[in-house]
């Protein structure tokens, strides 16, 4: 895939953002040619990015990024997205990954961002209100996952970056949201702290890769998957052999499979049901 980086500055205080048009962009599996442009949305504790999808999920425009303000406030970050927006052009639906638990389009929790500011917030019903487009929002990993699962089995997805994503499926549909990230890995470390970015870069590359090594084992005996997808901007990093049925992704998932959540199927999923 082949990338053209165009530096713009930012408006209204925000800092600068980058926009990569890609040339080319995979086709994601199992996508519905409904004639509709996706804005999709991804939301991390320190970079946002959005980018627009044809409607067979490939991106033909952005990914647009800018880093996550601070305070990652719900006001400073709708703010900020909608600025990154204001660079695209049209589009008829926005999906979003949200670094929490998101219920019905409220936020339940925002560890990376701020669960005490976040709680409660009706992002889906926000950002359409700021946007003028109907919304759904999902987890981030959920997001990433809908964009590299083959759809077949029980698939585990986790993202590695600030802090560790995760999602599971079941024959292509969503999983109940767990919060793995804030489970306890180790002693007293959750998962967050055991391989998150901060770890990283305190630990180091080696002693970060053995830790991957015993979360992937963890999950194995855990979810007993047919596979586990590993994305995330800290994925480039791992450097050991993965087992058989353990792949690193494309973190360019975590936007291109926004397309997913508009799919017919998720219309019958009882997160984006609208008859109540």
């Amino acid at each position: 895939m082949h990338y053209q980086s165009i530096r713009k500055s930012g408006n209204q205080g925000m800092s600068n953002s980058e926009v990569v048009i890609a040339d080319q962009s995979p086709v994601v599996a199992g996508s519905e040619h409904d004639g509709k442009i996706t804005l999709a949305i991804d939301i991390g504790g320190t970079r946002l990015k959005a980018g627009l999808l044809d409607p067979a999920g490939r991106m033909f425009q952005g990914p647009i990024r800018t880093e996550t303000p601070h305070p990652a406030t719900p006001v400073a970050v709708v703010d900020a997205l909608v600025g990154i927006v204001r660079q695209l052009g049209h589009f008829d639906r926005v999906s979003v990954g949200f670094p929490g638990v998101v219920r019905k389009g409220v936020v339940r929790t925002a560890p990376n961002l701020g669960t005490e500011q976040w709680a409660g917030f009706w992002l889906a019903d926000e950002l359409a209100r700021r946007l003028g487009k109907p919304v759904r929002v999902a987890n981030d990993g959920t997001v990433q996952g809908l964009g590299v699962i083959s759809g077949k089995g029980v698939e585990c997805v986790i993202t590695l970056g600030t802090g560790m994503g995760f999602a599971v499926f079941q024959d292509g549909f969503p999983g109940p949201h767990l919060e793995l990230s804030q489970h306890i890995a180790r002693k007293d470390k959750t998962y967050d702290q055991y391989v998150g970015n901060a770890t990283y870069l305190d630990i180091g590359r080696k002693r970060w890769n053995k830790r991957v090594t015993r979360v992937i084992a963890a999950l194995d005996v855990l979810v007993n998957y047919d596979a586990l997808l590993i994305g995330g901007g800290n994925s480039k990093h791992i450097d050991f052999d993965l087992p058989e049925h353990v792949r690193v992704v494309p973190n360019e998932a975590g936007i291109t499979g926004g397309v997913q959540l508009w799919a017919p199927k998720m219309d019958d999923t009882a997160e984006f049901r609208t008859d109540g």
